[in-house]
């Protein structure tokens, strides 16, 4: 078994291969691995293990409302994640490589020493299983296992099923929220391709995109597609409107 140790990202979603990932770094266990990442080679990729939250806060608590109005301990590595962060955390993550990241200060400057917080734009690259968790720095880190993508039987006989069955759910979706279905780009052939799109762009809970990110295979992945969409898309047909699905379409995370 291969594994690399990555910095560790937990966030309240799911992130796919392929799929682009904007987050608002301000905690400072965060700054702390953008600065890292930073000094890595410019031409090269400046990876992060992006893992979604099984348990946890993906925030550490903060004093903000307190009675007393004291001041929390210092935010360590760990801080809103079990003793055991393994435990915190579901066991099959997503590689995310940093095209951009850009320094935010309080005056409106972009110097990286002062920087409050950083505007970042990653990519999910590939799937990782976690191995283990390491708390000994100023963010955590982890050995993680890359997962190869297997096509599995049937992929693309699957992935056509699961486009007609997505352009379908779009449809009832739009109308279910009295809007126009505005005229979709081309979607990809690739399977694999198709799999993760259609997870990422699914309204789904954490656990049911979860369920899709961990699939032995881009076939079971694509089979478990066609069976939600087409629950969803019945399900939807019977609803007079569906609320707040604006918000829930795209998965927000507050670092």
């Amino acid at each position: 078994m291969t594994t690399t140790r990555l910095p560790l990202f937990p966030l309240n979603t799911v992130l796919f291969p392929g799929l682009v990932l904007p987050l608002n770094v301000f905690e400072a266990r965060y700054r702390a691995m953008m600065r890292d990442l930073l000094e890595l080679p410019g031409e090269g990729p400046r990876p992060f293990g992006v893992v979604a939250i099984r348990d946890g806060h993906e925030v550490a608590p903060s004093a903000l409302g307190l009675p007393d109005g004291s001041e929390p301990p210092e935010a360590g590595a760990g801080a809103g994640f079990a003793q055991d962060p393994m435990l915190s955390f579901h066991g099959v993550g997503c590689i995310a490589d940093a095209s951009t990241i850009r320094a935010r200060s309080a005056a409106g400057g972009a110097d990286e020493e002062d920087a409050e917080g950083y505007e970042v734009l990653a990519t999910g690259t590939t799937r990782f299983r976690l191995v283990s968790v390491h708390t000994e720095g100023p963010y955590l880190t982890a050995d993680v296992e890359p997962l190869p993508e297997e096509p599995g039987e049937g992929a693309g006989a699957l992935a056509s099923g699961v486009l007609r069955a997505f352009r379908a759910y779009q449809k009832v979706l739009a109308g279910a929220n009295e809007r126009t279905l505005a005229p979709g780009q081309e979607l990809p052939e690739d399977p694999s391709v198709v799999s993760y799109l259609v997870a990422a762009a699914t309204m789904l809970y954490t656990s049911d995109k979860q369920r899709l990110l961990q699939a032995k295979d881009t076939a079971t992945r694509l089979a478990e597609e066609l069976r939600i969409l087409r629950q969803e898309t019945s399900l939807i047909g019977k609803l007079p409107s569906v609320p707040g699905a604006e918000y829930t379409a795209r998965p927000t995370s507050l670092n």
